[in-house]
């Protein structure tokens, strides 16, 4: 096996008894990235010469017994997450050249845990998007079929992990940002409860729904990611201080005594294809297997969902990306005379289609005489949905979707119909409106041989039982050992 393919846990393993070092790991995976990426392009930004120095300090702290959880880990992160000293686009062409003055905290937390970040990961700009064809910067394709997208917006962390040009990385979830790109690719991502991980130092889209979390080749390694990056954080108000349990701790072997809910309105979704469909009705019978009762539950308003979430995102988004207008910092149209001229310019040429089109939505929301007939109504279906979920855990413990209607689709295929495009996040966003945790696990291949991603989402702060659940899933199955050839031609 070559040192990339390595899982996190595999590699801590044999880090630990000396039997590779993280320089000749972090070595693997940038040979990696230069051969593949051409053919991939999953990263924005290589940090090779710093990597090579901060494996080179890991190697130093294991020598001297002193290691961490993530000690000479290559991982990548995705380029809306501040770094101190590294580029950090959103890739746009708005913050093309921002080099941050300091860490997000999740960055402070791989620090000290001892990882090693090799670079920064492509994205939908400022992550709106479900296929990151909205990069300002270039296209990710998925390792599995080129010609076919990564899922977005958190593609290029996806793509990464696929394509083993890093061991782990981490993504942003709005919508469904690290679940969907995470079941396109074949891969494990999680979306934490909104709260447990700290957005200090994420570049905002929408706030009220942001949320930092894991994306792995199996579960253990989500869980070992979860462990360093979650735990309360003063310097973001909306952090919660509840208690981090330890993710790995998988009790035991099997689920009996868990019941699995089944929404009826996603099966009845619009354009759920037949193959995921019976992938999901497969995954639901291996869960039953394992000892789960699977029962039906309802979730009314999810068909509010999507609607909604594109009332409440936009606005917020509207209101965050106020502050790109070429005067603070960032892109600014420089042949401009007059202040006015010189706003207009800037966010025309800085921001792309999709964010304008999105930033226009929601100032239209926002708008006197709109805000009640838009964005009210868009929070009281909201305050619905949360409802739909606190009633389905009342007589399950978790609930199993689909995470995207479709297989990956080809590149080019929707980029020019929104609506078509927003209704791939269509079984993710309502996790997001009601702030639950759900990750996405690999559960089959359509016949094209793309992957399928399963979705488990739980109670608030429940993620222990989601890993739990997803864990046992895998040990059953073999989907995720699988791993794309990389054969196809650009």
């Amino acid at each position: 096996m070559n040192l990339y393919e390595l899982t996190i846990h595999e590699a801590m393993d044999l880090l630990k008894t000396g039997k590779i070092s993280s320089k000749e790991l972090t070595m693997s995976v940038l040979d990696r990235i230069k051969s593949v990426e051409e053919r991939v392009g999953a990263y924005i930004t290589v940090n090779a010469e710093s990597a090579l120095r901060h494996a080179e300090y890991a190697d130093r702290e294991i020598s001297k017994g002193n290691i961490s959880p993530l000690t000479g880990i290559p991982l990548s992160v995705k380029d809306l997450i501040c770094t101190k000293g590294l580029r950090t686009t959103c890739a746009s062409k708005m913050l093309y050249n921002f080099i941050p003055q300091y860490n997000a905290f999740v960055i402070e937390k791989l620090n000290k845990a001892g990882a090693v970040i090799v670079g920064k990961t492509n994205m939908d700009e400022f992550a709106m998007g479900s296929s990151t064809e909205n990069s300002g910067i270039k296209t990710t394709h998925n390792p599995w079929d080129l010609t076919c997208i990564p899922g977005g917006s958190s593609g290029g962390s996806a793509a990464s992990v696929a394509a083993d040009m890093c061991l782990g990385s981490l993504g942003s979830d709005t919508g469904g940002s690290i679940r969907q790109p995470a079941s396109h690719c074949g891969v494990v991502g999680m979306k934490p409860t909104y709260g447990r991980v700290s957005r200090f130092g994420l570049v905002a889209f929408a706030s009220s729904l942001d949320q930092i979390g894991p994306l792995s080749k199996d579960v253990l390694d989500a869980a070992l990611l979860m462990n360093v990056i979650a735990g309360y954080d003063s310097a973001d108000s909306t952090s919660v201080p509840e208690d981090v349990p330890d993710y790995t701790s998988f009790s035991k072997k099997g689920l009996s005594g868990v019941t699995i809910g089944i929404p009826v309105e996603y099966s009845e979704a619009e354009g759920l294809d037949p193959e995921v469909y019976g992938a999901i009705k497969n995954a639901v019978k291996t869960m039953e297997g394992l000892g789960a009762k699977c029962i039906e539950v309802k979730l009314p308003n999810t068909k509010y969902a999507v609607a909604s979430y594109y009332v409440i995102a936009p606005s917020e988004a509207s209101s965050n990306l106020a502050r790109y207008d070429g005067v603070k910092y960032g892109f600014r149209d420089k042949d401009k005379n007059s202040l006015i001229d010189m706003y207009k310019s800037t966010r025309s040429k800085g921001f792309g289609p999709e964010v304008q089109r999105r930033i226009i939505l929601g100032t239209y929301c926002l708008s006197a005489g709109y805000y009640d007939a838009y964005y009210k109504k868009a929070s009281q279906i909201r305050t619905l949905i949360i409802e739909d979920f606190k009633n389905a855990f009342k007589s399950c413990d978790l609930i199993l979707s689909p995470v995207a209607p479709t297989p990956a689709f080809k590149i080019g295929e929707k980029i020019d119909d929104p609506l078509t495009m927003y209704l791939s996040d269509i079984f993710t966003i309502s996790a997001n409106l009601a702030g639950v945790p759900g990750i996405s696990v690999p559960c089959g291949f359509s016949s094209s041989g793309l992957p399928i991603g399963l979705q488990l989402t739980g109670r608030h702060f429940e993620e222990k039982n989601i890993f739990k659940a997803a864990w046992n899933f895998e040990q059953a199955t073999d989907f995720h050992k699988k791993k794309p050839e990389l054969t196809t031609e650009k």
